[in-house]
């Protein structure tokens, strides 16, 4: 089992998780980070440090966010792998409890 990055990281990208990751198993999008599935070894190290509580073990993904499973995988095969800790994004507070943010999502890779 792995964990999986939903959609409250959209807009934010607060990058607390990366740094707690004992195996450096996020990838970072441009205004987004998912998790490789078969890099996470389910520590749940990530899970309690991300301020806007988007991780979430897959069998407690939230049913409205299902298709963030796949999408992890996906994006976890094309995006650079980031290791260690960044600012987040500009508007992150702005974004961070908006809900619906799913159209916001940019599928190309981060800097």
């Amino acid at each position: 089992m792995a964990y999986v990055v939903a959609e409250p990281c959209i807009k934010c990208k607060y990058t607390d998780c990366v740094e707690v990751c004992p195996v450096n198993c996020f990838y970072e999008g441009a205004n987004f980070l998912v998790i490789h599935p078969d890099e996470c070894i389910d520590c749940g190290a990530c899970e309690p440090v991300c301020p806007t509580k988007a991780i979430f073990p897959e069998t407690e993904l939230p049913e409205k966010w299902k298709e963030y499973k796949p999408l992890n995988a996906d994006f976890s095969a094309k995006w650079p792998n980031i290791a260690e800790k960044k600012a987040p994004l500009p508007e992150a507070e702005e974004f961070k409890d908006k809900q619906d943010k799913r159209g916001m999502l940019e599928a190309k890779p981060g800097k």
